[in-house]
This record gives C-alpha cells, structure tokens and sequence, in this order.
C-alpha cells in the first residue's frame, strides 16, 4: 500500500520514510470516504474541521468575499495535503469544493498533533510539504499581480504539470485535466472570455492545446520560455537520496 500512495509517494521526495513512519503514516490515512464531484471538504470560517488527506481526484481551495466573488487558491491534487495548516486554528481561513469524484481522509487536529510529536522526520515531511503549498502561493501573487495573462496561464499549466510528473499522472507532453474556463478565470483573476482568448492565441501560436479536458504541450520549451518557468520552487527533489540531518540514525537506541 505504501508504494502506491500518491501522498507517501509526495512525501519521500523529501526524504525516505523508514517502515516505521511508514506504518504511522498508513494508520493516519486509513479512514477514507470517497465524494461526488461538488462536495464541500471545508468552508470558510468552519469550527471543528479536520485537516485532509486528498488520496484521488481534484479539488480547489478558495477565499469567498461577501458578494459571492471567489478567489481560487491553489488546485489539488492527488497526494496532497489540505488544510493542515488551518486545522490548527479556531475557525478554517479558507473553502475547499472537489472538481472530481474524490478520495479523502479527514484527520482530527489532535491526531496531527500526536503524528508530528511521535515521528519527527514525518513531521519534517509534512512541514516540507506545506512550505511547498506555500511556495506556489507566493508564485500565485505574482501571477496576479505581476503577470500578463499569457504568462499566468502558461505558469500555472505548467506548475500542474510537474505536480502531477511526480505521482505518475502526467507524460512529458501533457495531462488530463478536468478545469474548466471558470476555474481558470477565477484562479489567475481573468474573466471566462480573456481565458478563451489565451488558450485560442496559445494554440494558434503552436504552444499547447487544451481539449476535450486534456493539456497537450505542443511545445514545452517555447512555453517555459514565455512564462519565465522556474520549477525550483517546487523543489522536487527534497533530501531524499542525499546525506542530511534527517536520516534515520544507525542505531535508533541512541535517539
């Protein structure tokens, strides 16, 4: 079960989880419920929510503002982590809605606590995780404040694709992908019509493809040029694989 976890999967590209922490890990994830497409994970100013593990399918964080305007945050993904940070709060800061029919398991506030007290480099793990969520975030302000339209479609494609690259559910040329227009609107801070507009000039111009819920990268190169693509702040390759103070010690007596 381990090897064919999206999120163990996330986790050892930072670092090589021993059988122990392993073994943890599999207990934290191992009450699933599996959604319809819609369904509401978390909203904003929520009591008593729980972080979550998203196992499969996709879903979208985002900040509501009292007209009913949205903001998207960041798209999920299999393997990822969500609210975990906000789980440690009063009251959630943030909504989560599933794009896809999806699998999650939802973990109370003091058994992420109890896991991060129990298994250190676990907790190293996860906290890597989330300062990469954080990382896109950053890459997400510039988008809408410093990018063209162009640049902020071709960044974020491009950020998904090597999200996905990871867990095995992307190929060098593309990935399914199921958002629509109004996801794209809504995450970059474009109207529906400019989106359009984009992807029709990025395929006249032979740079990629967006059909029938699947991106075709016709040519990747060109469009990490134009959206100045630096995947550094993804950081995927961790430590795992390389000496670091987060190596499991020779003899674990000496902890």
């Amino acid at each position: 079960m381990h090897a064919e976890s999206a999120f163990v999967r996330r986790l050892n590209r930072f670092v090589q989880l021993s059988r122990d922490e392993l073994d943890g890990l599999a207990r934290l994830q191992s009450q699933r419920r599996t959604l319809k497409n819609g369904a509401e994970l978390s909203w904003q100013g929520q009591t008593g929510h729980r972080a979550l593990i998203l196992h499969a399918g996709w879903a979208y964080t985002y900040k509501l503002l009292p007209d009913g305007r949205q903001q998207i945050l960041n798209f999920c993904v299999s393997g990822d982590l969500i609210g975990w940070r906000s789980s440690l709060f009063r009251s959630s800061d943030q909504a989560c809605t599933t794009i896809t029919s999806a699998v999650v398991s939802e973990i109370r506030p003091e058994r992420v606590r109890d896991t991060l007290l129990r298994w250190p480099r676990l907790a190293a793990a996860i906290l890597w995780s989330v300062s990469q969520d954080e990382a896109m975030l950053v890459e997400h302000l510039v988008d809408v404040g410093r990018r063209n339209a162009s640049e902020r479609l071709a960044h974020l494609l491009l950020e998904l694709h090597e999200r996905l690259g990871v867990i095995g559910l992307a190929t060098e040329r593309g990935f399914r992908c199921p958002l629509t227009q109004d996801h794209l609107a809504d995450a970059l801070g474009l109207s529906v019509v400019h989106v359009n507009r984009v992807l029709r000039r990025m395929r006249e111009r032979g740079l990629m493809a967006y059909r029938a819920g699947r991106v075709h990268f016709d040519d990747p190169a060109g469009l990490r040029q134009l959206a100045g693509f630096d995947e550094g702040y993804l950081d995927r390759a961790g430590w795992a694989g390389v000496v670091n103070p987060l190596s499991p010690p020779d003899d674990p007596s000496a902890i």
